[in-house]
């Protein structure tokens, strides 16, 4: 695990990194006689500029963002620069974040690291924090060759910083921690194949991991419903996605209440889980099929945004749903046409076994708005292959039936730097949800098919009550190169932006 401290003391570790801008024009770059239009962001780390951008022009460096550029050191053994692109007097966190993400990416190997990057205030400090940690993770649990030291994680980073005594700085640096750690989590678990990970394994580490915060000392209870239970008490959504799997649906929960204040404000939080989504007997084409281990995202994400909320002891309430299965071919299987009941009454239509996400939500968000004092409701989702043709893989969807709670959730992300849309729930779509012989069908019109899956979760949520949906389909998981802070593999969107959600209801 890499650690983070801050500091404002001698530099020690044995290299040192620190950006790299560019300006438009040479004529605008403040050094004296400059023959390039690159900026050294060296932070509060005295350099010889001047030498260091000589050295950079002949190597042809450009300061665009995700360059690295490494020399060595005059101080330390290795110096390394890492692009912020255009020359700014004050830099956006997220390009902090960013930054300081390729870097460390870019130190896989070595053991210490300090950043010295241009943080004018704490929460940039905590962005070039984050953007380390972030950057940092590698996934090495099943390789036999972990030990190589190519593949080792840079073990400590220090983020050096005049600002480093000040109280709210510590306290970015230890949130910065905590979004570190379990944003990681998000990353195992998605990362863990389903010879390893399945629905009642991922009960184990939730469980696991809960202990290991505190458990209830921090306010966190877990309680999960088997696949008798599930069929007892008619959660016919999660039984039917799962009743074709020899490793049974749960429906795990985790329940956060703050220790001694008071809630400010109560929300739920529902993520779909499942564990491995072959299609059932609507077969996926076995090209991509192994990017399915990542289908429980969402409820990855909701349960380590849950448990870093009580962490970081947010005066909010959390009900966390995870509605977990393995969506399998066999001869128990659900069927095109089968009707099924899910939990609340409503009567659903099977016309695709494939899109089986949204059964096992529906069923959560039902069960999650027996609490009736909630102030919101989200649920984060890898849904639909047609949230990656609308937006990319890049940006997810959010979807609503309050439009000023999504606006609050949009500028949250925003702040925190992760990239979401807001997307339409286009009435004209609903029809096409009907079904000649049940309540509704679980699938309808094609175009559009983001929205008609948004419209189909709409239907079991209370009108009164604002709800959010995300479709982190594209995002969840990079099967391209990695860049910035983001892996190749599960990226672990939309822990922030809950984490953001959580603390935003908390302020007086």
């Amino acid at each position: 695990m890499t650690t983070l401290r801050l500091s404002d003391g001698i530099i020690k570790d044995e290299i040192l990194v620190v950006g790299l801008a560019f300006k438009k024009s040479v004529r605008e770059v403040a050094v004296k006689n400059a023959k390039s239009n690159l900026v050294i962001e060296n932070g509060d780390v005295a350099l010889d500029t001047k030498k260091l951008l000589a050295i950079l022009s002949d190597m042809g460096a450009t300061g665009k963002s995700e360059e690295i550029i490494k020399i060595p050191g005059l101080s330390t053994r290795l110096l390394v620069f890492t692009g912020l692109g255009e020359y700014k007097t004050k830099y956006e966190d997220e390009v902090l974040r960013r930054a300081a993400g390729s870097a460390a990416r870019a130190l896989a190997g070595n053991s210490n690291a300090t950043f010295s990057l241009p943080a004018k205030k704490a929460s940039s400090l905590a962005a070039i924090g984050e953007g380390a940690l972030l950057g940092s993770y590698i996934f090495n649990k099943f390789r036999v060759d972990s030990l190589v030291q190519s593949h080792q994680a840079l073990k400590n980073i220090t983020v050096q910083s005049s600002l480093a005594e000040m109280a709210d700085a510590k306290t970015a640096i230890k949130r910065a921690i905590i979004i570190g750690e379990y944003t990681a989590l998000v990353r195992d678990l998605i990362n863990t194949p389903p010879s390893h990970l399945n629905p009642d394994s991922f009960c184990e580490d939730i469980s696991e991991a809960v202990k290991k915060a505190g458990g209830a000392s921090i306010g966190l209870k877990v309680s999960i419903l088997n696949e008798k239970q599930l069929k007892a008490k008619g959660f016919g959504g999660i039984t039917a996605v799962g009743q074709g799997s020899v490793n049974p649906p749960r429906l795990l929960q985790i329940s956060y209440t703050p220790v001694k204040v008071s809630a400010k404000k109560s929300y739920a939080y529902v993520g779909k889980g499942i564990t491995f989504d072959t299609g059932g007997l609507a077969l996926k084409p076995a090209a991509g099929m192994e990017a399915m281990k990542s289908d429980m995202s969402g409820a990855a994400a909701v349960c380590a945004a849950t448990i870093a909320i009580a962490l970081l002891k947010v005066p909010v309430a959390i009900d966390c749903f995870a509605p977990l299965a393995e969506n399998m071919v066999s001869d128990n299987a659900t069927r095109p046409s089968d009707i099924i009941t899910m939990y609340g009454g409503k009567t659903i239509e099977v016309l695709n076994p494939d899109a089986e996400g949204r059964l096992v939500l529906g069923d959560a968000l039902v069960k999650a708005q027996e609490n009736s004092n909630l102030d919101g409701i989200v649920d984060v989702a890898t849904l639909t292959g047609a949230q990656v043709v609308a937006l990319g893989t890049r940006t997810s969807a959010i979807m609503t039936n309050s439009q000023e709670f999504s606006d609050h959730f949009f500028a949250l992300t925003k702040t925190v730097g992760e990239a979401f849309w807001p997307m339409p729930l286009p009435i004209e779509l609903r029809a096409s949800l009907d079904s000649p012989v049940a309540d509704m069908a679980n699938i309808g019109e094609r175009m559009g098919g983001m929205m008609v899956a948004g419209l189909f979760l709409k239907e079991f949520i209370a009108p009164e009550l604002p709800w959010l949906h995300l479709d982190i389909a594209g995002p969840a998981y990079n099967e391209g190169e990695p860049y910035g802070y983001t892996p190749v593999g599960g990226t672990g969107i939309s822990l922030r932006s809950l984490v953001a959600l959580a603390e935003a209801g908390g302020i007086s």
